[in-house]
This record gives structure tokens, C-alpha cells and sequence, in this order.
């Protein structure tokens, strides 16, 4: 991917092309706002079932549930109203109902990464990750409390890795050009690599569907814990100029060539007609310097996956509404975007600083915001080439955080509550 040199993975024992690590999205994003993306200020309905006809409806002030949120990047709904949000960057699953907020879970071994919540009414599903990268777990949470892995997902990536006969990069340079492409900025092409890092899941009538950002694909996971391969993503293209390759540090060479991006998938939610929607980040500088590259892509429940929308700047979660809007967080626009149903171009709906997760209900969109704040910045592997150049939460999806991060972060996520006034 170009330039992905912060971002949503988990640093790696051994190095392929140029990739780094989740606090790593953390820095990745914060630095990359450094760079010019403008924060802007903060002013069994979830799946899509059912619903019809009418307009959009007002979104009201914003309404704080919780605060002190380390992380913040995936988040869950449950039946009975309470809502549970990943500390990714902590290590916990934090439960806010009306009687406060408290930490229901903690990652087993320290500095692991906790996230892809999600809820069927009895079971709060997330994924759990070591620092390592040995062990990816799909973990469940009962009404009382009692913890069980459902599947090791890190195990599926590594039998099946299903992007692994799609190659990134260039794909038609060259031998002298390609081997002038800097390897900080991805290399002249590289395989879909054995990697599984969990972004986002949904579970529906007892199956989890999970965006596995590592892994360029979408899972399901039945209740016995069988994991198949949904889709994988399509590789996104783009063409180098001679603005990109100055922006990239491409050489000269690579202008009029194209690059294909990994997909990096960081949401999945079922729409009112059963399909699957999946938000995207596409590879490469998530500032506005390329413009607004990221994208929504449906499956269809035989596996077609097409492009839905596009111009979304950071899409890092989503949400579908009964009547089939779909509402996207767009974490360096600092606002909830809306694709209305029967259209594809996103408008904008409501300011929120830095989205990271929503769930929306007939009455509210529930948004977790500053979901960067109180997190370092600089290169999270200090000395590495380019590693304070072009950051990018594009790696942030796509690793996981380091341990023990210096200066020690301080938690300065929020959880809020968007009321939702009027329309159907």
C-alpha cells in the first residue's frame, strides 16, 4: 500500500512491504491530522430490517454517555438499550447503560487489542489479539458474565489466506523502474500477505460477520465457532501523477502507472434487503492530499461484492437504516455522512470530532468520538524510514497497537448519544 507507515494492525515479527502497527492507527491518524485534515466542531432495528418510505430525519445536540474511552473503535448495541465499545487501545469492552459505565472484559494477556464488538441480545461478541499477532480469538460474553472463544479466526487466515493470489502494488512496471520504489512506501508489489487483524463485526440470528482489516475479507463465524469466507475485497486503484508520486515520494518513473491498494475493510452491517455493507479505507495518505478515496462496497448473500459509494474521506464504520440510508463515519472530515437510499453520493449529516464507531436506532445514532485523543504522536517504530512522513489510518486498520506506548496515553474517547428527530 502506498505510504502505509501508521495504522489499525499489529506490528509484524517479520517485515514485507512497508506496514506498521494500532497504536499505530492512533499516531497514524493524529500525525496525518497534523498534516491538514481540519477537525470540525462537535455539535432489532440496527440490521435493517424492515422499514419503508420517508425522508431523512434532524439530527439534535449530541448528548455525552461516557468519556475517559481509550480507543474507542468498534461498538455494539444491545436489546435492552445498554451499548458496549472497545478500548482497543486498552484492552477492554466497556458496557454504558443507565447506570454508568464500567469494564465488563479485559484482554487476557497484556497489550492485547480488544475490538469488532458487536451484540445478538444474549451475547456480546469482540475479538481479542495479542500483541504478538499468535493468537486472533473470537470471543463471546454471556447475560452473566461467562467468557467462551467462539474461533480462532487468526487460524482460518492462516489455512485459507484468501486474498493471497491477488497482488499489490504496481503490477506492470519495469524491473529498473520497480526497483527504484522506495520499500517505505510499500514496495513495487507484494502478494496479499498471511495477516488477520479484526476490525468491525455485526452478528445476526446467531452469525457474526466480521471486517477483518488484515486480512482484506469479510468472516462469518456460525455458533459452533465454523469460520468461512464471505468476500474478499477488491484491490483499490490509483493512478499515479505526477502530484501523487511527489505526495508518495514515487519516482518518476511510476507516473501514468497505477497502484492497487489493499482494501483494507474497517465495517460490515446488513442492509434492509439482506445484503452486506462494508466500509473501506483505501490504502495511502488518508489526508485530504489524494482527496476522498474511501468507499462503501456491498455482498450479495451469494458472495457478488460491487461498489456501492464512493468520496468518503476515512470511512471507518457504518450504519444501515431500515429504509436503507446508510450512515458512514468519516474520522478526518469529523462528521456522520449519509448515502440516501436510491443514491450513491454521500452528503453530509452531522459534526461529530473524529468518529470511530456508530449504531443507529430509530431514535438515535450513537457515535463514539475523539477517538484519537490523549494518544501520542511520532513514529511508532522510532528510526524507521518514512515513518513520520505520510501518515496513515489505513495502517491503523490494519495493525494492532504496540505495548507500553511512550509517553503512557491518556483515555480521551467519548461516547454520544445523537437524537434523531422526524423522518422514517
Amino acid at each position: 500500500m502506498i505510504t502505509k507507515t501508521k495504522s489499525i494492525r499489529r506490528p509484524r515479527t517479520t517485515r514485507g512491504p512497508q506496514r506498521t502497527g494500532t497504536i499505530g492507527v492512533a499516531l497514524a491518524l493524529v500525525g496525518a491530522l497534523a498534516l491538514g485534515a481540519p477537525p470540525a466542531q462537535a455539535h432489532d432495528d440496527r440490521h435493517g430490517g424492515g422499514g419503508s418510505g420517508g425522508g431523512l430525519p434532524t439530527p439534535g445536540t449530541p448528548q455525552t454517555l461516557a468519556t475517559g474511552l481509550l480507543g474507542p473503535l468498534s461498538l455494539g448495541l444491545g436489546d435492552d438499550g445498554s451499548l458496549y465499545a472497545s478500548q482497543n487501545f486498552g484492552g477492554f469492552v466497556t458496557e454504558v447503560n443507565r447506570r454508568g459505565q464500567q469494564n465488563v472484559y479485559t484482554a487476557a494477556v497484556p497489550g492485547s487489542e480488544i475490538s469488532a464488538v458487536s451484540t445478538d441480545g444474549r451475547r456480546v461478541l469482540f475479538t481479542e489479539g495479542t500483541p504478538d499477532g499468535a493468537s486472533v480469538l473470537l470471543k463471546e460474553r454471556d447475560k452473566r458474565g461467562k467468557i467462551r472463544t467462539v474461533a480462532d479466526i487468526g487460524a482460518h487466515e492462516q489455512a485459507t489466506n484468501p486474498d493471497g493470489g491477488v497482488i499489490y502494488g504496481f503490477r506492470d512496471l519495469a524491473p529498473d523502474c520497480a526497483a527504484q520504489v522506495p520499500p517505505e512506501v510499500g514496495g513495487a508489489s507484494h502478494p496479499g500477505e498471511v495477516y488477520s487483524h479484526p476490525y468491525a463485526s455485526t452478528t445476526i440470528d446467531g452469525t457474526t460477520y466480521v471486517a477483518d482489516a488484515g486480512a482484506n475479507a469479510i468472516w462469518s463465524v456460525d455458533r459452533r465457532g465454523t469460520v468461512r469466507t464471505v468476500a474478499v475485497l477488491p484491490a483499490q486503484p490509483l493512478a499515479v501523477t505526477a502530484e501523487v508520486a511527489a505526495a508518495t515520494g514515487m519516482p518518476e518513473c511510476t507516473i501514468g502507472h497505477t497502484y492497487y491498494n489493499e482494501p483494507v475493510p474497517t465495517d460490515v452491517e446488513r442492509g434492509p434487503d439482506g445484503r452486506l455493507f462494508v466500509s473501506l479505507l483505501p490504502g495511502g495518505p488518508e489526508d485530504p492530499s489524494l482527496g476522498a478515496r474511501g468507499a462503501v462496497y456491498t455482498v450479495s448473500q451469494r458472495g457478488k461484492v460491487s461498489f456501492y459509494a464512493g468520496g468518503l474521506l476515512t470511512a471507518t464504520n457504518l450504519a444501515v437504516s431500515p429504509r436503507g440510508d446508510v450512515y458512514v463515519a468519516e474520522l478526518f472530515a469529523s462528521r456522520i455522512s449519509v448515502i440516501r437510499r436510491g443514491t450513491t453520493t454521500p452528503v453530509p449529516f452531522a459534526e461529530v470530532v473524529m468518529p470511530g464507531a456508530l449504531e443507529w436506532t430509530s431514535s438515535a445514532l450513537y457515535v463514539t468520538s475523539d477517538v484519537l485523543a490523549g494518544l501520542p504522536t511520532g513514529p511508532e517504530e522510532p528510526g524507521e524510514p518514512g515513518a513520520s512522513a505520510l501518515l496513515s489510518p489505513t495502517d491503523s486498520a490494519r495493525h494492532r497497537p504496540t505495548p507500553t506506548p511512550t509517553p503512557e496515553p491518556v483515555p480521551g474517547g467519548t461516547l454520544v448519544k445523537i437524537p434523531l428527530k422526524g423522518g422514517r
